[in-house]
């Protein structure tokens, strides 16, 4: 059924909706690989459950899935670049990026305000993304910072109301 709704509309709603962001690892069998997203949230405390959508033309996301488990790190204001890195397609996102890696292996990326390490759960369609649920494993702040927030198509920065 296609959608009555013109994508470029759409597009221009969907970008009134402020995100923090987050960069996705995995340690695979050629390297560590991740992926940026805006789609990242807590889904469920018990059992913890956290979600993300990676887009179904994704090259990183077949890699994470792969290892099968993974970690969200939630990215500080001050960390713009590294999004941008992380939401590029090819390259080495890893070269010259600081990290360590966590209890599951994953990258953990320096700087990050939090980490979700996590085991891949499931799995569903969601149009031209790919819905993931991860049974989330270690869940740790890591840095008390303002978080990177992006919004009508702009990084920004949390100001007090």
């Amino acid at each position: 059924m296609s959608s009555t709704v013109a994508s470029d509309t759409f597009r221009e709603a969907a970008a009134a909706f402020g995100t923090g962001v987050a960069v996705i690892t995995a340690e695979g069998a050629a390297g560590p690989a991740g992926l940026a997203v805006q789609s990242f949230a807590s889904l469920s405390l018990d059992p913890p459950y956290v979600t993300f959508s990676p887009a179904r033309t994704s090259t990183s996301w077949p890699l994470i899935r792969a290892a099968g488990r993974f970690a969200v790190n939630v990215l500080a204001h001050d960390q713009a670049a590294l999004s941008r890195r992380f939401a590029t397609s090819g390259g080495d996102k890893f070269d010259g990026t600081e990290w360590a890696p966590g209890e599951n292996g994953a990258p953990v990326l320096a700087g990050a305000l939090a980490c979700f390490e996590a085991e891949l759960e499931d799995e569903l369609p969601g149009g031209d993304h790919t819905i993931v649920i991860g049974r989330v494993t270690r869940a740790v702040a890591l840095r008390d910072a303002e978080p990177l927030l992006y919004f009508r198509r702009a990084y920004r920065r949390l100001v007090p109301a």
